[in-house]
């Protein structure tokens, strides 16, 4: 058995053969593919072990190549960006990339990072825990949520919520704070769509949604994250 199947998605013809022809004699499967859509279908179709992903391609981006591949995939997301800022490095982890390597880069330093992530994704491991009481673990920076070490699916916006209410664990947040905080001002009054989001959460990550350990009800006022005791 070789040490993993590479999907490659990116325009540039040479940097796939590159990248092919290298990590292949280093016992590695790869597939390319020189657009988002092409991607997608090869990604559904080969199940790759990682995912290497360039952000600048034309007709669909790598941001949104990412959010569509989430849906039908948990598979790891390395990013291969020329866009550096915060902000765009916000995106891609908002779009559900697990890492990225800027380019230019070396192919060892590609190897290291590749490695990384396929080992944190086959282990379960990951970086800024923002709570882990052995059953339930939120990483704060790669935006996943685990559950008896089964990563469990949360959109962008649940994960927000989550987060906010670890942050203020023990404590009430009120509807309108949690509201201000996850959607913004302008949604002061949708209490109705904070509740389903709730009740979203509560399905993902409690063992009886009807019966709540962590996400617990102040009737009339907010919610608050009930730390559960090793």
């Amino acid at each position: 058995m070789g040490k993993g199947r590479i999907l490659v998605i990116d325009d540039d013809p040479t940097l796939n053969s590159l990248i092919r022809q290298s990590f292949h004699a280093k016992g590695y499967e790869v597939i390319t593919a020189l657009n988002g859509m092409e991607g997608l279908k090869l990604a559904y179709r080969s199940h790759p072990d990682i995912i290497l992903l360039d952000i600048m391609m034309p007709d669909l981006d790598g941001f949104e190549t990412c959010r569509r591949l989430r849906e039908i995939s948990e598979v790891p997301v390395l990013m291969l960006t020329a866009m550096a800022s915060e902000e765009d490095l916000l995106r891609g982890f908002d779009a559900g990339a697990d890492d990225y390597v800027k380019k230019p880069f070396s192919l060892r330093e590609l190897e290291v990072r590749i490695t990384a992530v396929m080992k944190r994704s086959a282990n379960g491991e990951t970086g800024d825990i923002a709570y882990d009481d052995g059953t339930l673990r939120i990483d704060l920076q790669r935006q996943h949520v685990f559950r008896d070490n089964q990563r469990v699916h949360v959109t962008p916006t649940e994960f927000r919520l989550l987060s906010c209410l670890i942050r203020h664990r023990g404590h009430v947040v009120s509807h309108e704070d949690l509201l201000r905080e996850v959607w913004g001002d302008g949604y002061l009054d949708a209490v109705p769509s904070l509740s389903i989001y709730i009740r979203y959460l509560r399905e993902k990550i409690e063992e009886n949604p009807s019966e709540p350990h962590y996400i617990m009800t102040k009737w009339g006022v907010g919610y608050w994250f009930s730390p559960v005791l090793a």
